[in-house]
């Protein structure tokens, strides 16, 4: 069950880092899709195609009360609060420095299940938070130094989506629900995106005039974003530890600079290789403590079979 957990996991790690280029592509300046509008269509398209996979693997469609409550509350936290939230700022802000700034989302996590659990972290798991926070901030250097600027209000909004992310990961992972993952994902990604549409009605948006590369963007997001990321990512929050889970927020700025430099010829740096380093063992680092002091749900109930 853990190696399922792991492959589920690598997907998040990819799929979710090349993620935060198709969103810049998609609504950067000329690109003629609106923040929310090209948010909330795309996730509702997604939450459609899962409803229709559901219905096909004969997943039950009827959740009960608690579950819509707790599948709406995570739906409006990870995709209105959350991906909604980085969709506009990454208007003004690259790729990158976005990507970076999301990836506190392990250590608000964390700091809000330790409260909720009435503990205080372990000298470990603070140690390896802040090495991969370090490796976050070296990643950074280029971004700050090479006259890339962002208005206040987008990186503020950029720490308001990682903090709503957050607490939506902490309610799934504390209020599971018995819904399959094709289920649980649509309902998620339907409440999601009724938010930001609603969003998107309340500031009057323009109608959309995609651009083709900004079309072939918001299809990526759909199918790797949305469906097989998303499904994937609510695999590893049933599977794995919170803090696990949750460690995907370091290792996707790695990848989303990783394929800028790739795709669109960025360079890479000695910062960028010390970056990466850190951030890998404040990931492992995590792994060892979370592993070490408890099961998760999931192993326990191997054990007791």
């Amino acid at each position: 069950m853990r190696g399922v957990a792991f492959v589920h996991l690598g997907i998040v790690y990819v799929l979710w880092g090349s993620t935060f280029l198709a969103i810049r592509v998609a609504v950067r300046e000329g690109s003629g899709f609106p923040p929310f509008i090209m948010a909330g269509t795309r996730i509702l398209a997604a939450s459609a195609i899962l409803f229709i996979l559901a219905w096909l693997a004969k997943q039950r469609l009827r959740p009960t009360r608690r579950e819509l409550l707790v599948v709406a509350g995570a739906g409006l936290l990870l995709w209105t609060g959350g991906n909604g939230l980085v969709t506009w700022s990454e208007q003004r802000v690259h790729a990158g420095p976005a990507a970076l700034i999301i990836a506190t989302v392990p250590i608000w996590a964390s700091l809000m299940d330790a409260y909720l659990d009435r503990r205080r972290p372990s000298y470990l798991l603070v140690t390896s938070l802040g090495v991969a926070l370090l490796g976050v901030a070296v990643l950074s250097v280029p971004f700050l130094t090479s006259g890339v600027r962002a208005d206040a209000l987008s990186i503020l909004t950029l720490l308001f989506a990682a903090l709503s992310w957050a607490a939506g990961v902490v309610l799934q992972s504390r209020r599971p629900v018995k819904l399959e993952v094709y289920a649980n994902a649509a309902y998620q990604t339907l409440f999601g995106a009724l938010g930001i549409l609603t969003v998107s009605l309340l500031l009057s948006e323009p109608a959309p005039s995609p651009v083709p590369e900004a079309w072939i963007a918001w299809a990526y997001l759909i199918v790797f974003g949305s469906l097989i990321g998303f499904t994937s990512y609510l695999q590893t929050i049933r599977l794995l530890p919170l803090t696990v889970a949750t460690t995907n927020t370091y290792v996707n700025p790695v990848v989303a600079i990783v394929l800028g430099a790739i795709l669109l010829s960025e360079p890479m740096t000695v910062y960028t290789l010390v970056g990466t380093v850190l951030v890998l063992l404040g990931v492992v680092g995590v792994f060892r403590d979370r592993f070490r002091a408890r099961p998760t749900l999931a192993a326990e109930a191997e054990a007791a079979d």
